[in-house]
């Protein structure tokens, strides 16, 4: 089996017990994130399993975009990423 270079880990641990590797993550060619894929992104680059650089290149995303994601896992938990309840977590 070949293994693709990367640079950075390919699995790591999180502090709830459970492995997460970079086959966890969605595909580059992502264009509907839903709560669940916005959530892995997050998670990988709060326990460095990619850079915060590499997923916006990765992912096509803004640093606005994946900020606005961090904030709101970080203050209501990661059900803020969902777009039916997004309206609920905004600030006035």
């Amino acid at each position: 089996m070949y293994l693709k270079k990367v640079n950075g880990p390919r699995a790591v641990t999180l502090p709830d017990g459970t492995v997460m590797t970079r086959a966890d993550l969605p595909p580059p060619t992502t264009r509907r994130w839903v709560a669940s894929r916005k959530a892995a992104v997050v998670r990988a680059i709060a326990v460095d399993l990619i850079s915060r650089e590499d997923a916006m290149k990765q992912y096509e995303l803004s640093e606005e975009e994946l900020d606005a994601w961090h904030v709101a896992v970080e203050q209501h938990a990661e059900s803020a990423l969902k777009a039916t309840t997004i309206q609920r977590y905004r600030q006035p």
